[in-house]
């Protein structure tokens, strides 16, 4: 079969291609690592590029496969990893200069898990500096596959370029405040936010520790079913990962939206929000309705307080994990991050406290609101494809800041799993996303959600580049 117009197919698609033996996982993972050479020069989204792996692992995909021992569905599919997942004697670096050297001696368990269902590692994908809001001063950012004078999103930058671009077929992000939500609006593609102790953070170098998640980053919602049954699941070195059966969401993601109570707050959803995304809502919620879904109307708890208390509790939780290395090191940190442990060190004791208060009553008032619904939807960011230029001044704009971060920061503070869909397009032709959003672990409604979705529409199947 020809390799030339493999790089869109979907992680399913290939995979299938793959363990039929029509597609060798050697050729698969050429082409890509083909397309990696030919077009990552412009994008950057990979910090690193392990071919010899990637190629040793294909081999040894195809020889199985041969052999009759078949993984599951991803096995011999060719992925990337975001280069804050530890990799046994592959430098993980987390995005800063202060860890450039750094090998683990053992895989992260997110990377042991897809390891252990056949997954072929192309590399370790580029990332802000240790996954906060920048990309530390020294590190070229990746760029936008739809229009290089766009955001491509954060922190899981190159995660969202290099699925967008057919650099992989799927990928690892990260979310502490929306950093799976940004890159997968972004870059036109499907993401899951898992619920907080689904997915195991050991061997994951950490911004703060109660607020981050670990998901998938695809082409479609099917796909991330697949990769995050493959990752999910109870972990004895994370303590915190829950003991509840991961469900095979494959199996269930047909029985489509028939009969779900879908929740929307029109003013919630509407207030701040740009035209662009306003259309794809409208678009979203009367698809809803032919798919059988019940729209119903709801209050949200209002999120100002939630995500004010979000930028100190990081930056104490951050504190944390570099406490041996700042402000000893100082020097080797970019100004963002700085500037995020900073805000936590001048936190008191009383500060920490009325945040965790304030934290549970929040995330009280969100369980309530889906005592009715089984599904939220809501925008992805309140402005769409914002540019490189006005992301630059995010900082003094706090209009731009309440409208990107409005949808994303609740649900980590919450530890709610969503799923990001794209769902239009710009007049600019750049990607529109939104989200569903679940009760806790509640992740299969997702997927069947975003697969009924993607079954209506078309707009996981637009791509960037030839």
């Amino acid at each position: 079969m020809s390799t030339s117009d493999l790089h869109y197919l979907e992680l399913l698609e290939v995979g299938k291609l793959i363990q039929s033996r029509e597609l060798s996982a050697v050729e698969a993972t050429q082409a890509q690592l083909d397309r990696i050479e030919k077009l990552d020069g412009e994008l950057k989204s990979y910090a690193r590029v392990t071919a010899d792996i990637a190629l040793a692992s294909a081999k040894q995909a195809d020889e199985e496969i041969a052999a009759g021992k078949k993984r599951g569905p991803l096995h011999g599919v060719p992925i990337g990893i975001k280069d804050l997942c530890w990799t046994e004697g592959v430098v993980t670096a987390a995005g800063m200069t202060l860890y450039q050297d750094f090998k683990p001696t053992r895989d992260g368990t997110v990377v042991r898990k897809l390891r252990d269902a056949g997954a072929v590692m192309l590399g370790k994908l580029q990332m802000t500096e240790s996954a906060y809001a920048d990309h530390h001063p020294t590190i070229e950012a990746p760029r936008n596959p739809w229009n290089a004078a766009h955001w491509p999103g954060v922190s899981s930058s190159g995660s969202g370029v290099a699925t967008a671009a057919g650099l992989c077929y799927g990928s690892l992000g990260t979310d502490t405040g929306g950093s799976i939500r940004f890159p997968s609006a972004a870059n036109g593609l499907t993401g899951i936010k898992p619920t907080w102790g689904r997915v195991s953070r050991f061997g994951a170098f950490e911004l703060a520790a109660t607020l981050d998640h670990i998901g998938p980053m695809t082409r479609s919602a099917a796909d991330a079913g697949a990769m995050l049954g493959a990752i999910a699941g109870v972990d004895v070195d994370d303590p915190t990962t829950s003991q509840l059966p991961v469900p095979d969401y494959l199996a269930t993601m047909s029985e489509g939206l028939k009969g779900l109570k879908v929740g929307i707050d029109t003013r919630w959803i509407t207030e701040g929000v740009d035209e662009p995304t306003r259309k794809v809502l409208t678009a979203a919620i009367e698809a809803v309705k032919t798919l059988g879904g019940e729209i119903r109307e709801v209050v949200f708890p209002d999120p100002t307080q939630a995500i004010a208390d979000w930028f100190p509790l990081c930056g104490i939780e951050a504190a944390v994990v570099h406490e041996t290395t700042y402000p000893s090191r100082k020097d080797q940190y970019g100004p963002a991050v700085s500037g995020l442990i900073d805000l936590g060190l001048a936190q008191s004791g009383t500060d920490y406290q009325k945040i965790i208060l304030r934290r549970h009553a929040f995330s009280g008032r969100v369980r309530a609101v889906f005592q009715d619904i089984d599904l939220l939807l809501i925008p992805a960011t309140g402005i769409a494809s914002p540019t490189m230029a006005r992301m630059a001044t995010m900082g003094e704009d706090a209009e731009l800041m309440a409208a990107m971060l409005r949808y994303t920061c609740p649900f980590d503070m919450t530890g709610s799993p969503t799923i990001t869909l794209p769902g239009g397009f710009t007049d600019g032709h750049m990607p529109v996303g939104f989200q569903f959003v679940s009760r806790h672990f509640e992740e299969g409604l997702l997927v069947r959600a975003g697969w009924a979705f993607q079954q209506a529409t078309d707009w996981h199947r637009q791509h960037p580049l030839p």
